[in-house]
């Protein structure tokens, strides 16, 4: 039989005809209606009919690929509608609980717009951001649980996902609800079909008159249902008729048929309180990845029939027709077969930090790592099924319908077997063992998600005696309870069934807490208020900074217009003296002459081909060790110009796009944490490179540390690694390094003018408040002089003749002991007493922190490595202009060391120190 001949029985009878017949209920249209529905009765005082979808994945088992290719075009034709400009400002918005898989294969569709959909599952800790009613269904109160509540206070266009446009209630009542708090121009309403009566069908243009903005509808079919006068007693006699003889036992124990076959009654309680607890600990309890855990749906597992409470209401497959469906059903207190199906667990091996799906928002970095995972989780799966499986089911979770369409979508691709993709559902619809009618089976179970509104049953459609050789259940974490491994529990009504039952089980997303363990009752950090203050977006040129706007995004606020240049040797006083961080004052900007722009110009045109080589070698490790899309931030500002090549260089050799930003950290104050909740909110902090240009002693990689520490702390975000890239190790202080060479990095000889005009990091308190970005200032009238393009291109440049190098020097340093050895800080504790220091801070190792003490400190010497050569030669041009000595040293672990002059007053300005004050 096929697909088709099973959604509408049999060839030729369409799946509504049983309730077209005995209502006068008439589906008027398009010709391609009567494909994508058929009907089936409920009890509901509001509407006695359903339309049931043949291609959504809910009631009915469908071709995943079908269920997936139907919401991703519909996607398509909304950024065809938009324009890829407005398309790309969207967000898309999808119903709960039988639009959320579907609003999501929109969003997918629609590109690389974030996807919500509304829940009616409340989580503790996560504030509301919205609430709406759906007035003709079971279960009416929507919420909306974004978190990050700006995903709803954007200004570019909603786009609104349902599975039917019926009377248009639902979405009136949720863009008015929304519009009130967060006004926009634009809505689109999106659903497979519009079922509207011609007096619905003008209110949604009077309503977007009255709002003041433009409400378009797309579908893939539209028509119209047809009711006769009385038509909602009738059903509801109807289902009563049928509910009774549901109740009536035989002497065999089973239920008199009734007519066409009657189904379960749908009023039949079971009694059976919900178990609160987790049974397991989702994948993290599984087996290894690949394999299965042996897990028995509870007691009673043989063939013997077990007496069974008053929620059986399930039919069973005749025994002579394997697969047919038997002409009675099982009603209350009659004896059904206990599991005779085998029960087993399959570890899925979830992306750590991507959501289960769109209950608190899904962004499209995270739709990017959730690709890249599918063939290894859909491969779990396959190699867990039983061996010649014909015909397999995956069920999907009442909410959780994306991540389960997403797997049977995969699986499809790479199994030989008819797969085929449904969920199970709270709303409660008669079954009818009739061709003619589009729900023939189901089987009832307690909930067993420990839901807000108390006990309650559950139901799965056309799943008993569709022929299923197995079912793969697929829930989240907070759904594996007692109550779904209990005998009258799903996996037990499922082994009833089918031989081979397979639980996968999806790791529960907790807000600000992406990584961590996912029991359903673990306790939720604080969530932000409704409407908190709302982090910019990221600044990018040309209007802050000289690089293209593609090529990094500063997580910092504009301080331009603000003075906060200090001459140098009174920084120094106040930064020595306790005064001041060095931080909350800029140096004024070193002005390179002639000869010092030539030697820049020659040691860039000398170290291009090694700088390319070192940054292939770290971009290659990245992708390697790290992640293979990794977001690269770069802590501002000698780490940009090299994440920048980085980002270059994954392109030239990958092709790949990696998202780059760049975000401060001061020395004794810690990174910017704002910046940190701006990367959770919109990357997997897993995916987060942090980069800078080089190590001297380490100081950074030891802040950056104890700063994301403290970070996990406050927040309750994980995830982010504080190991980081640099170009230059020479300090060797990180494991992730293009190399361990003390060479000169031409982007150390200058300031903003090679660093896209863009100043040193400030944080000061009257200036930088607890909810901006760190600051910064963006030079502009020194355009005339920037020399950043020029470095990135020189290098870039010189990619395509160090491939085969960087490969060789990568397999190289993959194999390598790069442990930390902290040589380097070794070093400055040692320079720092035998030269009478006394503090680390005033000794700065590695050409680039010489560079930059000349530049922006007072220098007192410069300790130069004997016969160290043309990597100087800039510093010892600075050092003759500075009237500051340089000293060589014998076995020097880096090129040179400046040191800081260590008691400077404002008269200190000699090279000896005797100008010291003591």
């Amino acid at each position: 039989m096929t697909e088709r001949e099973r959604a509408e029985g049999r060839a030729g009878i369409w799946s509504g005809s049983w309730v077209a017949e005995r209502l006068g209920v008439e589906l008027v249209g398009d010709d391609t209606l009567t494909g994508l529905l058929g009907l089936a009765l409920r009890r509901n005082p509001k509407r006695a009919h359903l339309l049931v979808s043949n291609v959504l994945g809910k009631h009915v088992p469908q071709s995943p690929s079908v269920v997936y290719g139907h919401g991703v075009a519909l996607g398509r034709r909304v950024r065809d509608l938009l324009g890829a400009e407005a398309a790309g400002d969207a967000v898309v918005l999808g119903y709960a609980e039988t639009a959320t898989g579907l609003g999501h294969s929109v969003a997918d569709g629609l590109g690389p717009a974030p996807y919500l959909h509304s829940t009616r599952r409340p989580v503790t800790g996560v504030a509301r951001a919205g609430g709406f009613e759906e007035s003709h269904s079971h279960a009416t109160s929507h919420l909306l649980l974004p978190e990050d509540p700006a995903l709803l206070a954007g200004e570019g266009p909603l786009v609104l996902v349902d599975d039917e446009f019926s009377t248009g209630n639902t979405v009136l009542n949720t863009v008015r609800a929304l519009h009130e708090r967060f006004p926009r121009k634009r809505y689109v309403v999106v659903a497979l079909v519009d079922m509207r009566s011609p007096a619905d069908a003008g209110r949604l243009d009077d309503f977007a008159r009255e709002i003041g903005a433009r409400v378009d509808l797309v579908t893939a079919a539209s028509g119209t249902v047809r009711l006769p006068e009385g038509v909602l007693e009738k059903g509801q006699a109807l289902v009563a008729q049928y509910e009774a003889h549901a109740a009536e036992p035989t002497r065999e124990g089973t239920i008199a048929g009734a007519g066409a076959g009657a189904g379960a009654g749908l009023g039949a309680g079971n009694g059976v309180g919900v178990g609160v607890g987790a049974h397991g600990s989702g994948d993290a309890a599984a087996g290894p990845a690949g394999g299965t855990e042996s897990a028995t749906a509870g007691p009673g597992t043989g063939h013997a029939p077990a007496p069974e409470d008053a929620a059986a209401g399930v039919t069973e497959p005749a025994p002579d027709r394997p697969g047919a469906l038997a002409q009675g059903a099982v009603g209350p207190g009659a004896p059904v077969p206990s599991p005779s199906g085998s029960v087993a667990r399959v570890a899925l091996g979830w992306p750590a930090g991507v959501p289960d799906g769109g209950r608190h928002g899904f962004t499209a970095a995270q739709r990017e790592r959730l690709e890249g995972a599918l063939p290894g989780m859909a491969g779990r799966i396959a190699a867990a099924l039983p061996t010649g499986a014909r015909r397999v089911l995956v069920l999907g979770f009442e909410e959780l319908m994306y991540a389960p369409l997403r797997l049977a979508d995969a699986l499809e691709r790479i199994v030989d077997a008819d797969v085929r993709y449904s969920t199970t559902t709270r709303s409660p619809v008669l079954a009818v063992d009739d061709p003619g009618y589009a729900i023939r089976t189901r089987l009832v179970f307690p909930a067993h998600d420990d839901p807000a509104d108390g006990p309650g049953e559950r139901y799965a459609y056309n799943v008993a005696g569709a022929g299923f050789d197995a079912v793969v259940a697929v829930v989240d974490s907070a759904a594996d309870t007692p109550a779904l491994h209990a005998p009258d529990g799903l996996l037990a009504r499922l082994a009833a069934h089918t031989p081979h039952v397979l639980l996968a089980v999806v790791p529960s997303y907790i807000p600000h807490a992406p990584h961590a363990p996912h029991a359903p009752h673990a306790p939720h950090a604080p969530h932000a208020p409704e409407r908190p203050s709302m982090l910019p977006e990221p600044l990018r040129g040309p209007d802050f900074s000289s690089y293209a706007p593609d090529e990094v995004g500063w997580l910092l606020q504009d301080l331009s217009d603000v003075t906060l240049e200090a001459p140098t040797e009174e920084r120094e006083e106040a930064i020595q003296s306790g005064g001041a961080h060095y931080a909350e004052s800029l140096p004024v900007e070193y002005q390179p002459s002639e000869q010092y722009q030539e030697l820049f110009h020659a040691a860039l045109k000398t170290s291009a081909t090694r700088l390319a080589r070192a940054v292939g070698a770290v971009t290659e490790i990245v992708l390697t060790e790290r992640s293979p899309r990794p977001v690269l931030v770069s802590l501002a500002r000698a780490g940009t110009p090299v994440g920048i090549l980085m980002r270059r260089w994954a392109r030239f050799r990958h092709g790949l796009d990696l998202p780059h930003y760049a975000v401060s950290i001061v020395r004794g104050r810690g990174i910017d944490a704002n910046a940190l909740r701006w990367l959770a909110a919109h990357h997997d902090p897993a995916d987060v490179v942090f980069v800078d240009g080089w190590t001297g002693k380490g100081a950074i990689t030891r802040e950056l540390a104890a700063a994301l520490h403290e970070f996990e702390n406050s927040d309750g975000v994980t995830g982010f690694d504080p190991e980081i890239a640099v170009l230059a190790d020479p300090g060797s202080c990180v494991r992730t390094y293009g190399t361990r060479d003390d060479f000169l990095i031409p982007s150390a000889c200058l300031n903003s003018t090679v660093s896209g005009l863009i100043s040193r990091t400030v944080l000061r308190a009257d200036l930088v408040g607890p909810h901006d970005f760190h600051g910064a200032k963006f030079y502009r009238e020194l355009a005339g002089a920037d020399l950043s393009p020029a470095f990135l291109d020189a290098v870039s440049a010189r990619f395509p003749d160090v491939t085969d190098t960087v490969d060789a020097q990568t397999k190289e340093l993959l194999a390598a002991d790069r442990t930390p050895t902290w040589e380097g800080w070794a070093a400055v504790e040692r320079i720092s007493e035998e030269y009478g220091i006394h503090d680390v801070n005033l000794v700065k190792p590695g050409v680039g922190e010489t560079t930059r003490v000349m530049l922006r400190r007072v220098p007192w010497k410069v300790l130069a490595r004997a016969g160290a050569g043309a990597d100087l030669d800039h510093v010892r041009l600075l050092a003759e202009q500075r009237g500051v000595p340089v000293e060589e040293v014998a076995d020097l672990p880096y090129t040179c060391v400046g040191l800081i002059h260590p008691k400077f007053t404002r008269g200190a300005t000699g090279a000896d120190g005797k100008a010291v004050a003591l």
